[in-house]
Parts: structure tokens; sequence; C-alpha cells
């Protein structure tokens, strides 16, 4: 008999306050004086209470709930809510559940083929919410209780989306490399979208190994042995958590190898073809003439051009170092990695290809279907999301950079090699940055005129602080305070605040008369910006040095205590300031050592290979010509 509505509403405030408050007894205690027990529908989504008690990780309340139920209601177990689960789907959301969903299926062995209604099975649930151990358990009973085409359709869903990709979706690579060791058949499988599981793990951008050197040194002493307790110790849940870290790189790098390992869809490329080299080669009726359909729409079909393009370099790393005859692999397009690296700006992969000599020579002086060189990828650029937002100057720089830098990777034809729209890399790229420069050019006059005016105020200043000295002047002229420590640095920190002021607005005003020329912003107007900038940064921290200096000369009174507190008191902004541009100038010391060190292994590779240089290599004796000798040509 249906339950009074008022009085219904009362029961499930009382239920949801029990287990609110973690009362297990009272929650026992409500559901005997309840016709329905432990199966009483409590929420408005149609969850009974058992389906409450299991999703809140109540082990110990579930098992005591499920004894209520008489055996001769077994049948009432397969009840699933408005989303189709059941209580054995709850237990798939957390790995405390096991006990429960082994107590379930000995009652209700129905229930491990059931799906709620997105054609989930309480297996396929376990491998979305990424819980190993309840998987594990889960799996064991489908493989012993099932056979033949029932197992088959436990690792499926009506999607076509398996139980291997919803694995790697969730980012439990642990349960993924079970799934793929056990269920290989799975690995080849395409979704409804046409991915395969490598496919789908090369756009979500595993991470293999730690960015930062101190995680990497962390998780050399740390185990990954997930069930150790640590919640004793002080710093307990942040070691689990790297302990998390280091498992899902560890897993992750082991399912990538199972995977890349079975792929082979590099093999089955377009052809390689230059495409001619001639525009006069094509006819009037094959040329693009407008620029929407030169409009690069690739649609990268292999996990190592989709690597590339969402720029997971582990995952690209990994297929070239098991197969680096896979660097040659050409899609419908005709773009190679280097030309889907160019246009979606992967420097770490450009990086990567330009370490492999053989390979490099191989790709370069190849166009695509539209007969874009490397250097006419330069002036493409994909518009997506970025994670960090520039401002105009600075993008021109890196595109202008990029383009020197794949210049020096092509061949000398490459520089003249017109596209499909009759067009040079240069001018693609030209018309391409044209809107980019003007933005440039008003942002870094309107920066400019701003950072003078801050410039001149602090140069006026430090300029009328020169002449009224702290303590003033004495009867001679000479300042009183002259031979205190503090006046030589505030002498010092006024000089360098007003000749940095006074430089800055110097290179601002020069930058605000440039021509602003494409060559301009190469070679050293961004650089103008820089130097102005880091001078007025000095000025303006020496002047709150200068600042700090006059206010202890002037104020001090020899008291221990009250002298500490003006030390403080005064150098305060000059730490905050210091605080605020540490990072961007650690930034751009960590870039300057990095270019020397670069530079500095090219000279001594160059040194090397001017004594090892052997002419006989490069015209041999029997005749034939290398082709990295011929690439040029």
């Amino acid at each position: 008999m249906a339950l009074p509505k008022d009085q219904e509403l009362k029961i499930n405030k009382a239920l949801y306050e029990a287990m609110k408050s973690k009362n297990d007894d009272e929650v026992i205690r409500i559901c005997r004086g309840i016709a329905k027990g432990a199966l009483h529908i409590t929420s408005i989504h149609g969850d009974t209470v058992l389906h409450m008690a299991i999703y809140q990780k109540k082990t110990n309340l579930a098992l005591r709930l499920l004894e209520m139920v008489p055996s001769c209601d077994n049948h009432k177990l397969t009840w699933q809510n408005v989303g189709g689960s059941t209580i054995l789907h709850e237990t798939a959301t957390n790995n405390r559940t096991v006990r429960v969903a082994e107590a379930i299926l000995h009652r209700a062995p129905m229930l491990l083929n059931m799906v709620n209604k997105e054609g989930e099975t309480a297996l396929f649930y376990a491998a979305r919410h990424g819980k190993t151990d309840i998987y594990m358990f889960l799996h064991d009973e489908v493989c012993r209780s099932n056979e033949g085409t029932y197992v088959e359709a436990s690792l499926k869903r009506d999607d076509k989306f398996t139980l291997l990709h919803i694995a790697i979706l969730s980012r439990n690579y642990r349960v993924a490399y079970d799934i793929a060791t056990n269920h290989r058949e799975l690995i080849p499988v395409k979704d409804a979208d046409g991915m395969t599981p490598l496919q789908l793990l090369s756009t979500i951008k595993p991470e293999f190994h730690p960015k930062s050197r101190i995680k990497s040194m962390m998780f050399k002493l740390i185990d990954t042995d997930l069930n150790a307790q640590q919640k004793k110790l002080p710093f307990g849940k942040k070691l689990r958590k790297l302990k998390k870290e280091k498992h899902s790189c560890e897993w992750a790098i082991k399912i990538a190898n199972l995977l890349i390992k079975e792929d082979n869809s590099w093999e089955k490329t377009a052809s390689w073809s230059d495409y001619g080299r001639s525009m006069s080669k094509l006819k009037p009726d094959q040329m693009i003439t407008t620029a929407a359909e030169a409009k690069l729409d690739h649609t990268a079909d292999t996990p190592l051009l989709l690597a590339t393009i969402h720029d997971s370099t582990e995952i690209v790393r990994e297929i070239l170092n098991i197969y680096p005859q896979a660097v040659e692999h050409v899609d419908k397009e005709g773009h190679n990695i280097l030309h889907l690296a160019i246009w979606h700006r992967r420097y770490e992969i450009i990086d990567m290809v330009e370490e492999m000599e053989y390979p490099l020579t191989r790709l370069r002086g190849r166009v695509d279907s539209n007969y874009n060189t490397l250097l006419h990828m330069v002036g493409h650029k994909v518009d997506d999301m970025k994670e960090d937002i520039k401002h105009p100057a600075q993008e021109l720089k890196e595109d202008q950079r990029l383009y020197k830098r794949v210049e020096k990777i092509c061949t000398t034809l490459d520089m003249s090699t017109r596209n499909a729209n009759q067009k040079t890399a240069f001018e693609v790229f030209s018309e391409a940055n044209d809107k980019l420069r003007a933005e440039a050019k008003v942002w870094m006059c309107e920066n400019a005129k701003s950072c003078s005016i801050v410039a001149v105020l602090i140069a006026t200043v430090a300029f009328t602080s020169a002449y009224t000295v702290p303590g003033g002047p004495s009867e001679t002229g000479h300042p009183v305070l002259k031979g205190k420590p503090m006046f030589l640095l505030f002498t010092l920190a006024d000089a360098i605040s007003l000749s940095t002021a006074l430089t800055s607005v110097i290179i601002f005003l020069n930058i605000v008369t440039s021509p602003f020329h494409f060559k301009d912003f190469s070679s050293h107007l961004f650089e103008k910006q820089l130097t102005a900038l880091i001078l007025l940064i000095i000025s303006v921290a020496t002047m709150m040095v200068a600042f700090a200096a006059t206010l202890i000369l002037t104020i001090s009174n020899q008291g221990k205590w009250s002298d500490v507190t003006l030390y403080a008191v005064s150098f305060f902004p000059v730490l905050v300031f210091f605080y605020s541009y540490i990072s961007d100038y650690w930034n751009m010391i960590v870039g300057f050592f990095r270019a020397l060190k670069k530079t500095m292994s090219k000279i001594v590779l160059g040194f090397h290979n001017m004594w090892d240089y052997k002419p006989q290599s490069t015209y041999p004796v029997d005749g034939t010509v290398h082709f990295s000798s011929i690439s040029h040509v």
C-alpha cells in the first residue's frame, strides 16, 4: 500500500538526514518501519535506500540493508532508477563496495548483464568511473558467468563505444592496459566517430613523465602502492596524490606502447609525390583561385598525425621510437608530420623531427595537394583556444622566428615555389600577418607612450631628489648625512633610477617613430621594447630603494626595535615589486641560458665536423651521389 504523500516526504527527509549524519542504525530503524524496507524509493531520480547507501560508500550499511530483503524478493533487486542504473551499477562507482557487489550477485546474478539507458553494463560503468578493484571483480564475474557472445556484448555499448575506449577516456590506464591485454580484439575497433583506442589516446595528451624536475625527483623516491595508508602523516594526502600521478604515468606508457605495437595505420599512406614543382604543369581548371577553396581542411585519421595536431608529444615520440619509418606517413591532403607540426605550432615535435637527420632530409622539399611547401605552412595558422594569451608583437615575433627556422630546413627551390593560388611562401606569410602587424604596431605605440609617461615622472622625481638630499646641505654646501652608509645607497639608487628612466624614454620614443616594417619586428623592434621595459622596471625598483634609504636616514632614532620596524616598512614595497616580477625575470634568464647552451652546442659540433671533414664522403668513389648532397639543388 502506497504511503500518503506527506508521510513519504517525512520519511525521505529522515533518511537523508540519517545518511548525512552517518547514523546507520537510524537508517535501519526507519527502513524496518517501511513496507518496502531497503527498496524504498527515496530520491526524485528513483534511487532506493540501497542505491544511496552504495553510492555513498557505506559498505556495512549496504550489507545490512541487503540482509533485510527477503529471499523471495530477490527479483526486486533488479529495480532501475530513472537513468536505468541498478544497485550493481552503483557498486561500480567506487572500490569500497566489492563485498557488496559479491553479495548482490550471489542473490541476483541476472544484474551482471543488465544495462542502463546508455547501454552500459555494470562492468562498463566501472571502467567509465575508473575504479580498478571493482572493475577487476566484475570482469572476472563476467568471464566466469558468461561465454562467447555474452562476453562480447558486455565489452561494447550501443553506440559502438568499447570498454577500451571508455577506460582511456576516463584516464584509468591501468584498467585500459588490462582490457587491451585480455581482449586484443578491441584494439582495432572503431567507435561511432571512426576512432580507434590509440587515436583516442593521441587526442587526450597523456602525461608519461612529470614536467617539473622537482616532481621527477620525488617520483624516484616514492612507490606506486596506492593501498598504503598515508592518512596518519601530515602530508599523507599529497603523497597519495603523487603516487596516483606516478601510477598514471607508468601505466600510460605501458598502454601506449601496447597499442602502438598493434597499430599499423601509418603504413596506409597517401601517395608520396611532389605534385610537380612548377605551377605551369597545372591546367587552368585545376588551379585554386579563391582563398576559401585554398583553405586547409585536414582530417587526420592516423594516431601519429592526430598526436601531432593535439600536441601529444609523448605519443609521437613513442610511435617514432617503435616505428621510425612512420615519420614519412602522408595523409590524403599530402601533409606529413612536419606540415602539421608547423601549421599547429607544435615546436617540440619540430625539434624532435629536426634531430632525426635522415627523416628530415626525406621530409624537406615536400608539398601537399595544394602545392604548399613547409615554408608555406608558416603562413597558415589554426585559430584555436590558446593556453596563454600573447600580445600581437610577441605573436608576430614568434611567427617570424618560425619562418626563419623553417627557411633553414627547406630547400632553395621552396622559397620560390608557388602554391595553388600562385603565391610564394613569403607572400602567403605577409598576407596572413598583415593584420597582425597593424595590431602589433598599435599595441607597441600605445605601450611605448604609456611607459614613456611613467618614465618621465620617475625621472622628474629622481632629478628633484638629487637636489633635495636627506638631511639637507651643511654650511659648506655638502650633505650633512654624507658619511652614513644609507646615504651612499640613496645616491646610487637615485642616480641609477634617473639614468635608466631617461634611457628608457629615449628607446620608447625611438619605437614610436619607427616605420614598423616586417623586418623591424624580426630584427630589433621587439628587443628595443623589451630593453626599455627592463630599464623602466629597474628605474622603479631603484626609486623604491632610494625612498626606503631616505625614510631610514630621516626618521631613524637609533632604537633597536624601532629601526627593525622602520627597515621592514621601508623595504616592503621593494620586496613586493621584486616578488611580482621574479617569475618573468627567471623565465628570461632560463631562456637566455638555453639559447646560449644551444649556440655553444652548434659551435662545438661545427668545430668537430670541421676537423673530421672527409671530402670523399660527399662524392664516393663508386660515382653515386648522396641525397644530402643534392637536396639544395
